[in-house]
């Protein structure tokens, strides 16, 4: 936690700069154009409306100024008498109002059109470094961390960063044009303005920038606590319902419900109530203001126009202070949201990411050899293999047994170029595997692990994986359902490949999803298929015919098999057994014994 409050919120800001387009970069330019536009129509609205005042009070002062706009506009409309002046100057200061109004108008349209096309570009960019990341990363760290960053921290930081960002800068440049006014009228006055509300509002920022971090702290951390208990509440329903837990995730939920709506409030009041304080400040400065010029010999006539553009000024300036200071509280309580999703925006892609060229497989025609591979999970964590030395010839059934947690799916991650070794190096046909060419030679693998990942689509699209419905063999999606023993099954259903599967294949069986997952394998045709007890969920008599099936393909396809059922491995050629950080050949007849 240290780290983040090293980084400040400008540092931040700057960071999530970088994480922009170069046509969002654009358009925030664009943007700034269009507050220097608003601000100047600002300027124009208020100063409008001091001619028209005078007209109001003295007519015959406005008729006889020498300026040459109002003599042009008393030339050009023929004005003869100082009391017709009124009427052009009601219509001006109308109209002017009115474009400014409009330009406001657009600035917000574009402004809210900026943030959340930006807040789809991080989303997007964040969702992508996520799932290029290595194995490695994604088995030490929580999925909730990545749903919640996309979902919830970023739409945060779209309200609570990106937004307020805008509507500060906006609100800043009218802030000056308007005290550019009040300078030109009165010095004194738009000095006692100035100072007054900065430095009013700078003593809360100050006083609540404490309250803020605490706060934001607690949000960042309590709705990713949220969002991991709903996710395991919701994946965990069979358990929850056999159990009757469901009161035990109810208060675990409200524990960091209840703190996240305790801090949100009390974020939305520090922001909020400074309005209710300095609304009243205002109103009795200019009460008393309006008292001490009407006790002057003058009388209040020859100051309504000023008192008019300094109610106006006020009028206006009011509301942009609040904006300028709730921006800089919502900034502020957003750091630790702002924070974890720059430090999502930052993970590293690899170099393929950008590559868009065809990623052709390794040449493998030989072996996979290992050699001295060691791997242990953390430095202080105990090694799961240790100098381990493997080769595996193109085109054998090897089998892998062990008890459980000897590391025999370690050790096929491995192979698969999904963890990388401490020690040593995977080798095929001679040809180092490392992180510039893991992809190819993942080209070459099919995977079927333990548990089947289903998307809530059709069976079709089940199968054939990763790709779009357009680009879908469709002959071929039959053939592999064949060859899996799933196709009379399938074919049973009314929709027949169209049936959906329901989220994580809920709709269908244990046995039906991994026979799925066997399909999806081989609708791949690579040449190294790799079982992870793929077969586990099947009864002996189907896991008969799906091995039978997949012994049957040609001759070339290397099949690496994980089991605890020894009758999946009787047809092996090798049957490796993993123990001890080590490994060692045994028989099928010494398994079976």
């Amino acid at each position: 936690m240290k780290n983040k409050i090293n980084k400040s919120t400008l540092y931040l800001i700057k960071a999530l700069w970088r994480h922009l387009g170069d046509n969002r970069k654009k358009q925030c330019w664009l943007i700034l154009v269009l507050m220097v536009l608003s601000s100047f129509m600002e300027i124009v609205s208020i100063g409008a409306i001091f001619p028209f005042l005078v007209a109001l009070v003295n007519p015959e002062k406005v008729y006889n100024y020498d300026h040459e706009l109002i003599q042009f506009m008393v030339s050009f409309l023929g004005i003869e008498t100082p009391e017709q002046l009124i009427i052009p100057l009601i219509i001006g200061f109308i109209a002017v109002v009115i474009i400014a109004g409009i330009v406001r108008l657009v600035l917000l349209y574009a402004t809210t059109r900026f943030s959340q096309l930006t807040g789809g570009d991080l989303n997007i960019n964040i969702y992508r470094r996520s799932l290029y990341q290595k194995y490695s990363i994604h088995v030490s760290r929580n999925s909730s961390e990545i749903i919640n960053g996309i979902f919830s921290k970023v739409s945060a930081i779209i309200g609570g960063v990106i937004n307020p960002l805008m509507t500060f800068l906006s609100s800043i440049f009218t802030v000056f044009g308007i005290l550019y006014v009040l300078f030109v009228l009165d010095a004194e006055i738009a000095m006692a303005v100035f100072f007054g509300f900065g430095l009013t509002y700078l003593g809360i920022i100050r006083y609540t920038r404490s309250q803020l971090d605490t706060n934001s702290k607690c949000v960042a951390h309590e709705s990713t606590v949220m969002l991991k208990i709903l996710h395991e509440g919701l994946r965990g329903i069979r358990d929850i319902l056999i159990d009757s837990s469901q009161e035990f995730y109810c208060k675990l939920l409200s524990k960091s419900d209840v703190p996240l709506r305790r801090s949100k409030a009390k974020n939305h009041f520090i922001s909020a109530s400074p309005h209710f304080i300095i609304e009243p400040l205002l109103i009795i400065s200019i009460v008393v203001l309006v008292y001490i010029v009407s006790q002057k010999a003058t009388g209040i006539e020859e100051f309504i126009p000023v008192l008019g553009i300094l109610a106006m000024s006020i009028q206006r300036l009011a509301p942009l202070a609040q904006q300028m200071y709730m921006s800089v509280s919502n900034i502020r309580a957003s750091h630790y949201s702002l924070h974890d999703v720059v430090e999502l925006l930052d993970q590293t892609l690899p170099d393929y990411a950008y590559d868009k060229s065809q990623i052709d497989p390794i040449s493998f025609e030989r072996e996979i050899a290992l050699t001295g591979i060691s791997f242990r999970y953390a430095a202080d964590s105990p090694w799961i293999l240790k100098d381990v030395n493997l080769n595996l010839s193109k085109g054998k059934r090897i089998g892998f047994v062990g008890l459980t947690g000897s590391g025999k799916s370690t050790l096929i991650n491995i192979i698969m170029g999904l963890l990388g070794p401490e020690k040593g190096k995977i080798l095929i046909d001679g040809n180092v595997i490392n992180a510039n060419n893991a992809r190819n030679w993942q080209k070459r693998i099919s995977h079927v692990p333990q548990d089947i990942f289903l998307t809530d689509s059709t069976i079709e699209e089940n199968i054939a994986f990763g790709q779009s419905k357009e680009q879908i063999n469709h002959e071929r999606v039959k053939m592999v359902a064949s060859q899996a023993q799933i196709s009379e099954i399938i074919e049973s259903w009314p929709k027949e490949y169209q049936t959906l599967a329901g989220e994580e294949g809920i709709r269908l069986s244990g046995g039906q999803r991994q026979r799925i997952g066997i399909a999806r394998a081989l609708y791949k045709q690579t040449d190294v298929l790799v079982l992870d007890e793929a077969t586990s969920a099947l009864d002996v008599i189907t896991e008969k015919k799906v091995m039978d099936s997949i012994n049957k393909l040609h001759n070339n396809m290397t099949i690496l098999i994980i089991a605890h059922r020894h009758t999946t491995l009787k047809d092996c050629d090798q049957i490796i057994n993993v123990s001890n950080e080590s490994l060692s050949l045994i028989k099928y007849k010494d398994l079976i014994e």
